[in-house]
């Protein structure tokens, strides 16, 4: 950070300092009630109905429009749109964009006077001090596979509760209505799915069973081929185009994130191996938005996930 930098943040800083409270669990919410929250960075005492609120990463965005909070703020994602595709315009008109999900500017953040700041201590963790600062600043652990525990904290900090029982009991009424169109649970659990993820400057990704979509599929009860368990951490297990044939399966969904040719999209989908396929020869590998099925890690993307999967599945 230069001089300047520093000079210009410590001047937000100080414009927010009346408006907001430290965000510390001794530190009372200005103007109105409180409520603790527990979070990755201890409790923090957070305003009971936030009103201008900040969000640092993709999945607290699905949250906060999901439970019908306009953010004040937001960082955009690494894509051509900014705020990721699938959101709906009108719910991201006119939120200020505050920089890159991992180089936020404080300056831009505090300029907002946020009652609320919501990320993740593995996303942000080391500008925690200077967050809280500005505003109770609520971290979870991390993002992706705890995304539905994440999800309830998002909703305890801005007060929506009843908003979040509605958003998943909805969740669960539509994986039970889809587990029902494909035949039931021992149906669903005969038909092996693999994901598969083109990203670049990276190996290929066939997606395990610790993250995000992962949590999806297992909702419906999806079987999933048994390559998935080779995955490090139960994240991902990484191949070369060359071994794409390991990622064969009932049905393949595929993803890209950047260019196509970088990461190898091109040439893989367009290689013998791949063709060979059978879900490939069947007509059952599908190309997926990434921003939604990878990237969105949220209720209101996965909510779009379950009206795809109905639509590509076969019955």
């Amino acid at each position: 950070m230069t001089i300047p930098r520093r000079a210009a943040l410590a001047g937000a800083l100080a414009l927010t300092a009346t408006a907001c409270s430290s965000g510390r669990p001794d530190s009372p919410s200005k103007g109105g009630s409180s409520h603790l929250v527990k979070t990755a960075m201890g409790d923090v005492r957070v305003k009971e109905h936030p009103q201008r609120v900040v969000v640092l990463d993709t999945a607290e965005l699905d949250s906060a429009i999901t439970l019908g909070v306009k953010p004040a703020g937001a960082t955009h994602a690494d894509v051509a749109s900014g705020f990721l595709g699938y959101l709906p315009k009108d719910k991201v008109a006119g939120i200020k964009d505050v920089g890159a999900v991992m180089s936020p500017s404080l300056e831009s953040v505090a300029a907002l006077r946020p009652d609320l700041i919501l990320t993740s201590k593995v996303r942000h963790g080391d500008k925690y001090a200077e967050l809280s600062k500005i505003a109770p600043t609520v971290m979870s652990e991390t993002t992706g596979y705890p995304w539905k525990q994440n999800f309830q904290l998002h909703a305890l900090a801005l007060g929506k509760a009843a908003e979040a029982k509605r958003i998943t009991d909805e969740y669960g009424a539509h994986v039970r209505e889809l587990m029902a169109r494909l035949g039931g649970p021992a149906k669903a659990a005969a038909l092996k799915v693999n994901v598969v993820r083109f990203v670049e400057g990276a190996d290929i990704r066939i997606y395990g069973r610790k993250n995000y979509i992962a949590t999806i599929l297992a909702d419906v009860d999806l079987g999933r081929p048994a390559v998935v368990d080779k995955a490090k951490d139960g994240f991902s297990y990484d191949v070369s185009p060359e071994r794409i044939d390991l990622a064969d399966a009932d049905v393949i969904f595929h993803t890209t994130y950047g260019d196509p040719a970088k990461a190898k999209a091109t040439q893989t989908l367009g290689s013998a191996l791949w063709k060979g396929l059978p879900a490939v020869r069947a007509g059952r590998a599908h190309a997926v938005d990434d921003q939604l099925w990878i990237q969105g890690i949220g209720y209101g993307a996965a909510t779009a996930i379950l009206g795809e999967l109905g639509e590509l599945l076969p019955r």
